[in-house]
């Protein structure tokens, strides 16, 4: 599963990588994936996760690799969905913010559970949500230190078509992301951990 897993993060990474629409937004994008990849290889030995966090992690992988390859504006069947449904602009930005909520908050959470850090499951939803809201707002201040630093070169990354509540509404999905994950893939989540801990006591 780990190789299939790796094969399908390279095929999309170098997919990504051919002729983008814009060079610094695809190196922007996807630049968090190749740093994740590489946080994950080197603590693999030592913290292991879930077939279900690495399953949503590649899946938002793929998310910063179609983005940084078409630029969030210009992604083309956003493209189609805006000018079918009349919408004011390109929206698959949203779903990539939606998603650092939601596979943050998968990743929190399962290092908070399976290291013992919080026990009380209320306590852990909140915290959750909390977590995956500030990575979201210090995103934000990234996206605002590379317009400041670039200027008109980060306008691709950016990606606010205009829109005067962009940053707003991106951490808000986020939130959004965060909160749906906590409250509809706990379940899962959970059996995924204690079929790794079974899983990892048969093979001691």
């Amino acid at each position: 599963m780990l190789r299939l897993f790796v094969i399908i993060f390279f095929i999309g990474l170098i997919w990504s990588g051919i002729y983008p629409k814009d060079q610094f937004t695809w190196i922007m994008e996807v630049f968090p994936a190749i740093i994740g990849f590489g946080i994950l290889a080197a603590t693999y030995k030592r913290f292991r996760f879930t077939d279900l966090v690495y399953t949503f992690i590649l899946v938002h992988c793929w998310i910063l690799f179609i983005g940084g390859h078409y630029t969030y504006a210009e992604m083309p069947l956003f493209n189609w969905i805006r000018d079918t449904f009349g919408q004011a602009r390109n929206n698959y930005d949203k779903v990539g913010h939606f998603f650092q909520g939601f596979v943050p908050a998968l990743i929190a959470r399962e290092l908070l559970v399976r290291l013992e850090v919080v026990r009380g499951r209320g306590w852990l939803a909140v915290i959750v949500v909390s977590l995956c809201a500030t990575i979201s707002v210090f995103y934000e201040f990234l996206e605002w230190g590379v317009a400041v630093g670039t200027g008109e070169a980060a306008d691709a990354f950016l990606g606010t078509q205009g829109y005067v509540w962009d940053t707003q509404s991106d951490m808000l999905y986020a939130t959004i992301g965060a909160t749906v994950a906590v409250l509809f893939m706990s379940k899962f989540h959970d059996k995924a951990i204690k079929k790794l801990a079974e899983r990892n006591n048969i093979k001691q």
